[in-house]
């Protein structure tokens, strides 16, 4: 099977869902009328509320959602096969995880801009929206824990492990974009310098960076070795400062810039599939791999963001419906950046099942082995797949990477800034002024980042304290596939208190539910077998939180709880 009409099918059915399905959603089960305002002008405050250019707001909440999930999740799952592994991704996306984006998006935008977790008060009561915000936060620290160890590892010198685990010079590049973000949004939000004239200049100068990074690969600083243990307390301290910045300063430029950096690699890869020839090695099928957990349900919390991210309704109600400038920007911003994550896992998992070439067997004899290379083969394979265009491949590589990289860089700074949203929440709720203050709860949430990018365990053979980032993705696909399905349970509540249709979000809501819960007995069951007892602890408080706020949400259901927010 050729990369190429894979690609081109897949890219007619997310056309196609977006045309009939998406539209048929955004006037059906959720209306968007622009002739009511949006939370971005009724609350303008100048720091989080602020309404921009629907271009603007579609690259943040793309490169927020986007992260590293669709890249490494795809990158984990193709050793099932890439059959099972794309029908999960196109099939996903548009039934369940563009639905989960846009009901979340949408049931906040007609509530003031409050989160799904606050939503959750009014549907099914005070407790449910306490157990929300607590598993909200659990899932988005455990989420940047992961993330924060993989850019670590990526830019690290023989931090990876496998060949093309680290990228050096990446460094540069990814350091270069967050200045010239810093400049873009001072230039447009305080000279009101046109979009038109700084994009080019500054995805040219973005460009010139890349190369200039495989000319100057960083592995020091004044003398001082970066270790992956250094660029992890780094990377925290760059999640702080930037969380406590206006969104104008630099999120929403840096999304923006980011997601042109994405469309332009995205471009590439297809190009380099179109013209280079590609093939896939990966078989089509394989049920049993080596070490590996049942396909069933694992697959479908391997995947995670490429499919149904729960992280993306703490995005879609946390930071992106305060920038929308009108409603109906939330169908091509939430539906629309869905069904693009969609995309660009097919362009993923093509990377590794089509750009390894022969050398698919030997980074995939196993389960373990996937799962720590994931990283590495993404990079080497899509490098291998933008070097058919006519690129140098080792300048191919650092591109994918730096890619990567930004796109990590978003998702932590947004959710950091959503993990102290929760935070505030919590404090509201539970009359802690402390929790309310933006300073401190910015801390505490880079705080609970820093445990889980740092959390080691010991090794079950040697008794060695090792990192478990790698055990901790499993752990966070459950957690966050099943806060996508809690969210899908919450807009599912708020639209039967509008009398509207609830079917098109409790079918995806029911077998989210099912696969994550059976995923997380699962993964209890190994960590108790493997003697570790800090997972298995994390793991049942998961599990413990979900069920109960499930009971919550059964009982309201039961009573026939409405909205207690007016909404017109």
């Amino acid at each position: 099977m050729s990369a190429l009409s894979i690609l081109l099918g897949v890219a007619i059915l997310l056309v196609l869902a977006y045309r009939w399905y998406g539209r048929w959603l955004a006037t059906r089960v959720f209306p968007l009328d622009n002739s009511e305002p949006t939370p971005a002008h009724t609350l303008r405050d100048g720091r989080d509320f602020v309404p921009a250019p629907p271009l603007v707001v579609f690259g943040h909440h793309f490169a927020s959602i986007a992260g590293l999930g669709p890249l490494l999740g795809p990158a984990i799952a193709v050793i099932w096969g890439w059959v099972p592994a794309l029908l999960w991704i196109v099939l996903g996306c548009i039934f369940v995880g563009a639905v989960h984006d846009l009901g979340c998006m949408y049931s906040s935008m007609r509530n003031r801009a409050r989160s799904v977790a606050d939503l959750a008060n009014d549907v099914a009561g005070a407790r449910a929206r306490t157990l929300f915000l607590l598993f909200g936060v659990f899932a988005i620290a455990l989420a940047m824990g992961v993330f924060v160890i993989n850019i670590a590892n990526l830019f690290a010198p023989g931090a990876g492990g496998a060949e093309g685990g680290h990228v050096p010079e990446a460094v540069l590049p990814s350091a270069a974009l967050i200045g010239l973000a810093l400049v873009v949004g001072v230039l447009f939000y305080r000279y009101r310098v046109s979009l038109a004239k700084l994009t080019l200049p500054a995805l040219v100068a973005s460009l010139l960076f890349v190369w200039l990074g495989v000319q100057y690969p960083i592995t020091s600083l004044f003398g001082w070795e970066l270790t992956a243990s250094r660029w992890t307390y780094l990377l925290l301290g760059y999640a702080l400062v930037a969380t406590l910045l206006p969104v104008w300063v630099l999120l929403q430029p840096r999304d923006y810039l980011n997601s042109f950096q994405l469309f332009l690699g995205m471009g590439l890869l297809l190009a380099g599939a179109s013209v280079g020839g590609f093939t896939l090695s990966a078989p089509a099928f394989n049920p049993a791999p080596v070490g590996a957990p049942p396909l069933f349900p694992l697959l479908f919390i391997t995947i995670a963001c490429g499919a149904v991210s729960g992280f993306h309704s703490l995005v879609a109600s946390g930071t992106t419906v305060r920038q929308l400038d009108r409603q109906s920007h939330a169908l091509p911003i939430g539906y629309g950046g869905m069904l693009t994550e969609g995309l660009l896992a097919t362009l993923a998992l093509l990377a590794v099942a089509a750009g390894l070439g022969a050398e698919w067997q030997a980074r995939y004899p196993d389960w373990l082995t996937a799962g720590k290379g994931a990283l590495a083969n993404f990079v080497h394979g899509a490098g291998a797949l933008v070097s058919a265009v006519g690129v140098p491949l080792a300048l191919a590589k650092v591109f994918v990477a730096t890619v990567a990289v930004g796109f990590a860089l978003t998702t932590l700074d947004t959710g950091a800034r959503l993990i102290r949203y929760n935070l505030q929440e919590l404090g509201r709720a539970w009359r802690i002024a402390l929790l309310t203050n933006p300073t401190l709860s910015t801390l505490l949430a880079v705080g609970l980042i820093g445990f889980f990018a740092l959390l080691k365990a010991p090794d079950p053979i040697t008794g060695e304290l090792k990192s478990v980032g790698a055990l901790l993705w499993q752990l966070f696909g459950a957690s966050n596939q099943l806060l996508a399905a809690l969210s899908l349970l919450v807009v599912s509540l708020y639209l039967r208190s509008l009398g509207r249709p609830t079917l098109y979000t409790l079918l995806p809501m029911a077998f989210m539910l099912v696969a994550t819960l059976t995923a997380l007995v699962i993964g209890m069951r190994n960590f108790a077998l493997q003697g570790n007892t800090l997972l298995l602890g994390f793991s049942a408080l998961i599990f413990a939180l979900a069920v109960w706020l499930v009971g919550e949400a059964i009982v309201a259901w039961r009573r026939g709880v409405h909205a207690t927010v007016p909404t017109r």
